[in-house]
């Protein structure tokens, strides 16, 4: 087994095909086909059912390695390079949407301003989704809702938010001139994050706790499309404070709930691995930006400092 028989692997799942592949490569399909064969060959498995071009269950299993494998090299290549001057390389990265919205135009201007040289890649998802692909080796870390209950990933807490309802301006909620109460929420059919999301259980836990069961209208997994199916006057929504901010316009209202716990973001990475410079110096500047806006923005909170051994 060499590198060039997982590369002309990935290349051609990466790519749909043998004939795509070779033309991504600039190769023949000969070589991309001979590669692919010798490395099944020496797992004596079939890895591509060529009658329809998609991985077999054996195949999927050697994708998930092999990513990481490639992931790997790419670090490695970064670090040497990272040594001999500022930090270079590509990092891929996993945002979830409500603070994707306005953290990466700040990453973007800090990247472009003090490490050039660092490619990004930023995948906008869920929790759920980002998960599943640090687990493929697709990214390299991701900023993800907390808790994550998955023993191959580590997390770090880097702020927490209060929970908001949005109202549209028609709705009897949005009249109302105190602070909600869980009781009265609960008298409305909402608009709900996902069954099993982090969001959600910890929405479940606390009307639980009142001995309440909220009411779901709908119920959708992406929180900026939650919050965006409320801006458009289709329910209430319990959302954190990001997926509301107040530059966006509308017949809506943002209120506030008592009894609400703060919701609670953080960098997750792999537990096997190591982050590239590029990697890190990413996740040092986004641990800065975080810091500096949630001590300007309303309904953010940053984590207490660590009790001193």
């Amino acid at each position: 087994m060499d590198l060039r028989q997982l590369q002309a692997f990935l290349a051609v799942v990466e790519h749909g095909g043998f004939t795509a592949a070779a033309r991504a490569t600039h190769t023949v399909q000969s070589n991309i086909s001979t590669h692919v064969a010798r490395l099944e060959r020496e797992l004596d498995v079939v890895l591509i059912d060529r009658a329809t071009g998609r991985t077999t269950h054996e195949g999927d299993a050697v994708l998930s390695r092999a990513r990481r494998i490639q992931s790997e090299l790419e670090s490695l290549e970064a670090d040497v390079h990272s040594m001999q001057g500022s930090p270079r390389g590509t990092v891929r990265l996993g945002v979830i949407g409500t603070t994707a919205r306005w953290l990466v135009p700040l990453l973007v201007d800090h990247t472009e301003a003090r490490t050039p040289d660092i490619h990004l890649v930023v995948s906008d998802g869920t929790t759920t989704s980002l998960v599943l692909r640090m687990l493929d080796g697709e990214l390299d870390f991701a900023l993800v809702g907390l808790p994550i209950d998955e023993p191959e990933i580590r997390t770090i807490e880097l702020f927490t938010e209060d929970h908001v309802v949005i109202a549209p301006t028609s709705h009897p909620l949005a009249s109302l001139d105190h602070e909600i109460q869980l009781r009265e929420l609960a008298a409305h059919p909402l608009l709900l994050a996902a069954p099993g999301t982090p969001f959600r259980r910890e929405i479940d836990d606390v009307f639980a706790s009142s001995d309440l069961v909220p009411q779901a209208q709908v119920e959708v997994d992406g929180l900026r499309l939650l919050a965006s199916l409320a801006f458009q006057g289709f329910g209430v929504a319990i959302v954190p404070a990001s997926a509301a901010p107040g530059w966006i316009g509308g017949d809506w209202k943002r209120l506030r709930v008592g009894g609400l716990p703060r919701r609670k973001a953080g960098l997750a990475v792999r537990r096997r691995g190591m982050l590239s410079a590029a990697a890190q110096t990413t996740v040092d500047a986004i641990t800065a930006i975080v810091s500096t806006e949630a001590r300007a923005s309303d309904g953010f909170h940053l984590p207490a400092p660590a009790p001193a051994s």
